[in-house]
């Protein structure tokens, strides 16, 4: 039906009452009624932190919302009918593995540069309660780099049947962007890692307050803000990947085999062992930046 038709209560209603396809094991309606209940309980958890009085909870609070607004995209993809193959669940545990890192990544970048480029007054101490923010979400954000490619990597695999079809079919020249983009948000946080880091430590260690709120929060959210930017065009882009380049150049599905795990786990390894050495060597450059000092 047309879209404006679809957004009718009456129809939605309809939607959500209509009993489970037949093998279903729930109704596709169910699942969305407990998805936007549970989103509703996350939604007033955050906005409770507006009250000044529940802010003296904060940890608990935060324990709370948490685990509900990842249950909102889990929930959402719980299939009707039990997946026929292991491959199917690879598919939804690779969606969600995809959706959850993305957004926990870009979600987390714009929260702390809008918070780190909007606070005027601040103590010498800000500095360094930044530099610790900056550090613990770094980590994160490493994590979520690593689930995203993994991810992308199979998914890609599963829509696209060979690099010709990146710029042969319209789904491919998207990915191709989407790829490009998500590259470019890869490398500001090269850059991060690699010279802002490790300087922000060095500060710290010299006990430089100027050079640490500087560091902090004036230089670091401005390359942060550039990833936002980036990630922000990704999600634009993510609408127009609809089908599979496979389909669009009539070329066959995707068959799974143990050749093809065989390869996926190397490069898992290979992209979790590259992402180890980037922290072991932000560490590094730290640590020479002080020997050089002293």
């Amino acid at each position: 039906m047309p879209f404006g038709e679809a957004l009718a209560p009456g129809n939605i209603w309809d939607f959500l009452r209509a009993p489970a396809a037949k093998g279903a094991w729930a109704a596709q309606g169910t699942i969305y009624i407990v998805q936007n209940v549970v989103l509703i309980l996350a939604s007033a958890a955050l906005i409770a932190l507006l009250l000044p009085r529940v802010r003296r909870h904060l940890d608990g609070l935060a324990r709370t919302a948490l685990p509900l607004t990842l249950a909102v995209s889990l929930i959402g993809a719980v299939p009707a009918t039990a997946p026929k193959d292991a491959e199917k669940v690879i598919d939804l545990v690779c969606g969600q593995v995809h959706i959850v890192s993305g957004t926990v990544w870009i979600g987390g970048l714009a929260v702390l540069a809008a918070l780190a480029t909007t606070r005027g007054r601040l103590s010498e101490s800000a500095g360094a309660l930044w530099a610790d923010l900056w550090r613990r979400f770094s980590l994160v954000a490493l994590i979520c780099v690593g689930a995203v490619l993994t991810s992308g990597l199979w998914m890609s695999w599963k829509h696209v049947g060979g690099i010709g079809q990146l710029w042969s079919t319209s789904y491919g020249l998207f990915l191709l962007i989407k790829i490009a983009l998500v590259l470019g948000m890869v490398t500001a946080g090269g850059v991060n890692q690699f010279w802002l880091m490790p300087r922000i430590a060095q500060a710290r260690r010299a006990d430089a307050t100027a050079s640490l709120l500087h560091l902090t929060l004036r230089h670091f959210p401005k390359v942060v803000w550039a990833e936002v930017a980036l990630g922000i065009a990704v999600l634009a882009v993510i609408p127009f990947l609809s089908g599979s380049a496979r389909s669009e150049a009539g070329s066959p599905p995707a068959v799974t085999s143990g050749s093809i795990i065989t390869v996926g786990a190397a490069l898992v390894l290979t992209l979790a062992a590259s992402l180890y050495i980037t922290a072991r060597t932000s560490d590094a450059l730290a640590r020479r930046g002080d020997l050089a000092v002293a």
